[in-house]
C-alpha cells in the first residue's frame, strides 16, 4: 500500500468556512430553530462549511411550499418547459462539473479521479430525464363492456415527493432524486446527509438558476432522526424515495403507513462477485479488487463476498491482495489517489470494529487489515485496503454489511452449491460473474437473486439501465423508464359515448 503525502490544498468556493443556509419556496433561509451543524474534510479534519441544520418545522415549511408549487403555477408548466428546464440544468452542471468533482471529494473523500469519472453518468441522467419528459403517455385500452364505453388511461404525476439520500456519492444521489421529479412533475423536498449536505445544497443553486421554480426543488439538510424521520412520516408527502441502510429503510416503511405513501427504497447488499477458473484472472484481478476499494468500499452493491473457484483460489486471492497493497491510499484531491478516506469518524470505527471481528472469527488478512495512525494521513480517516482470506459463509465479515475497503474471500467447487451459497443472504442488490464460458455466465446471471449481474466487469451504471434491489436491499427501481413510473399515478377514464 502506497501513501500519498501531504499536499497544497486551496480551499473550494463553496466549502470555504462559511455558513449556508437551506432552501426553501426559492428563498435561502436558516433553520427555524436556528441550529447549524459542521461538515468537515475526512481526509484532513478540516471545516469546509456551517449548514442549517434543519428538523421537523423545516420540514413542514418544505413540505407546504411544495404543496403549493406542485397544485399552483407548476402543475400547468408544459412537458416541454421541464425538459427546457433539465437540459438547463445539465448544461450548468456540466459548466460547473470540475467545481462539483471536487465539492464531492472534499465533503465525502472520493478520490477526484472517481469524481470526475461520473460526468458522463450525471450529465447523462440529466438529459435522459430530459428526453423522457415528453415520453410520458397514457394508452387507450378496448374494453369488453356492452355498450359504447371508451377506456383510456392518464400518467399523473404522484405529487410531494420526499427524498432522502446518502453521503457516498452525493452528486450522483442528488441528481437521482430531483432528476425524475422535474420529468415528471412532481416537487421535491431533498433531505441530503448530513455527513456531505454540501453538493446538494450547490445543485440547488444551480437549480434556481436553471429555472427551476420556487417550491419545486426544496433542500433541508439535518439529521436522519430528525428531517428525516420528519420527511418520511409527513402526511402531506406522497412519496418517499431513500437511499441508504435497510435498517433506516424499515422505519420509512413503517412511517409512511400514515398516509400509505408511496415508497422507494434503495438499500444495502452484501453482493457475491464469482470468481471461475475459466476467467480471464489478468481483467479478474483488478475487476474484483476494486468493485471493492471503489469509494473506499463505500457503495452499497460493492462485490465484497468474493467468492473464487478452489483450484484457484490461492493464487487469485493472493493477487487480490498483492492488487491491493499497491494502491495509493491519500487525500482525495491528489489526482494519484485509488483510495481516499472514510466519510467519518464513526464510519471509521464501524470499518475498524469489522476488522478486529474478522480477525478474531479465524480470518486472515492478507492486506491491510487496520486503519492508518502514522504519517501524513494519521488525522484522516484511512482503513488500508483489506483482503481477508480463509473466510466462512457463517462469518459476520461475510454475512453483514461492512460499507469498507474490505473483501471477504471464499472459496467454492461446486456451481450448484455456490448459487445456493452466493444467495444465502438477506440482501440482494449487486452481483458479479467472472467466466469465458458463456452458457455459465447465463445460468448462473438467471439463478443469482440479485437487482444487477454484472458480467466480466462490476458496477457498469447507465442511465437508461434500471438498477434496484431484491429482498433486504429493496425495492423500485432507478434509471431506466421503470424510474420514471416510481413518480407517476395511472389513473383510468371511462367515458360513455352511447
Amino acid at each position: 500500500m502506497a501513501v500519498s503525502q501531504a499536499i497544497p490544498i486551496t480551499r473550494h468556493p463553496f466549502a470555504d468556512g462559511s455558513y449556508k443556509k437551506m432552501l426553501i419556496d426559492g428563498q435561502w433561509v436558516d433553520a427555524a430553530s436556528g441550529k447549524k451543524f459542521e461538515t468537515r474534510n475526512p481526509a484532513t479534519g478540516e471545516l469546509l462549511a456551517t449548514v442549517a441544520e434543519g428538523d421537523a418545522e423545516d420540514i413542514n415549511r418544505a413540505v407546504a411550499a411544495a404543496r403549493r408549487a406542485f397544485e399552483g403555477p407548476w402543475s400547468k408548466v408544459k412537458p416541454f418547459e421541464r425538459q427546457n428546464i433539465l437540459l438547463r440544468l445539465a448544461d450548468l452542471v456540466e459548466k460547473h462539473f470540475e467545481e462539483l468533482a471536487q465539492l464531492d471529494t472534499v465533503d465525502m473523500g472520493a478520490p477526484i479521479s472517481r469524481t470526475r469519472g461520473n460526468r458522463l453518468r450525471v450529465l447523462g441522467m440529466l438529459r435522459y430525464y430530459a428526453g423522457q419528459t415528453t415520453a410520458i403517455h397514457g394508452e387507450t385500452i378496448e374494453n369488453s363492456l356492452p355498450g359504447e364505453i371508451f377506456s383510456y388511461t392518464l400518467k399523473e404525476p404522484i405529487g410531494v415527493v420526499g427524498a432522502i439520500i446518502p453521503w457516498n456519492g452525493p452528486l450522483a444521489a442528488t441528481i437521482w432524486k430531483i432528476g425524475p421529479a422535474i420529468a415528471t412533475g412532481c416537487a421535491v423536498v431533498l433531505k441530503p446527509a448530513e455527513e456531505a449536505p454540501l453538493t446538494s445544497l450547490r445543485i440547488a443553486e444551480l437549480a434556481m438558476e436553471a429555472g427551476v421554480p420556487a417550491g419545486v426543488v426544496n433542500v433541508v439538510p439535518g439529521y436522519g432522526e430528525t428531517a428525516g424521520a420528519a420527511l418520511a412520516a409527513h402526511p402531506d408527502v406522497d412519496k418517499v424515495a431513500f437511499t441508504g441502510s435497510h435498517v433506516t429503510g424499515q422505519s420509512i416503511i413503517r412511517a409512511s403507513a400514515g398516509n400509505l405513501k408511496r415508497v422507494s427504497l434503495e438499500l444495502g447488499g452484501k453482493s457475491p462477485d464469482i470468481v471461475f477458473a475459466d476467467a480471464d484472472l489478468d481483467a479478474a484481478v483488478p475487476g474484483a479488487a476494486m468493485a471493492v476499494f471503489a469509494n473506499s468500499g463505500q457503495i452499497c452493491s460493492a462485490g465484497t463476498r468474493l467468492f473464487v473457484e478452489s483450484r484457484i483460489y490461492d493464487e487469485f486471492v493472493g493477487r487480490v491482495a498483492e492488487f491491493g497493497k499497491k494502491l495509493q491510499v491519500g487525500n482525495g484531491l491528489d489526482p494519484n489517489t485509488q483510495i481516499g478516506p472514510l466519510v467519518s469518524e464513526q464510519q471509521m470505527e464501524r470499518v475498524s470494529g469489522y476488522l478486529s471481528i474478522g480477525q478474531k472469527e479465524g480470518a486472515k488478512a492478507l492486506a491491510g487489515g487496520g486503519r492508518i495512525t502514522e504519517g501524513p494521513l494519521a488525522k484522516g480517516y484511512f482503513v488500508q485496503p483489506t483482503v481477508f482470506a480463509n473466510v466462512q459463509d457463517t462469518m459476520r465479515i461475510a454475512q453483514e454489511e461492512i460499507f469498507g475497503p474490505v473483501i471477504s474471500a471464499i472459496s467454492f467447487k461446486d456451481t450448484d452449491e455456490l448459487i445456493k451459497r452466493a444467495n444465502a443472504t438477506m440482501f440482494g442488490l449487486g452481483s458479479g460473474v467472472w467466466t469465458t464460458n458463456v452458457s455459465r455466465a447465463h445460468h448462473v446471471a438467471k439463478a443469482l437473486r440479485a437487482g444487477s449481474v454484472w458480467v466480466n466487469c462490476y458496477q457498469a451504471m447507465d442511465p437508461a439501465v434500471p438498477f434496484g434491489g431484491y429482498k433486504m436491499s429493496g425495492y423500485g427501481r432507478e434509471s431506466g423508464k421503470q424510474h420514471v413510473e416510481e413518480y407517476l399515478n395511472v389513473k383510468a377514464v371511462w367515458v360513455k359515448t352511447g
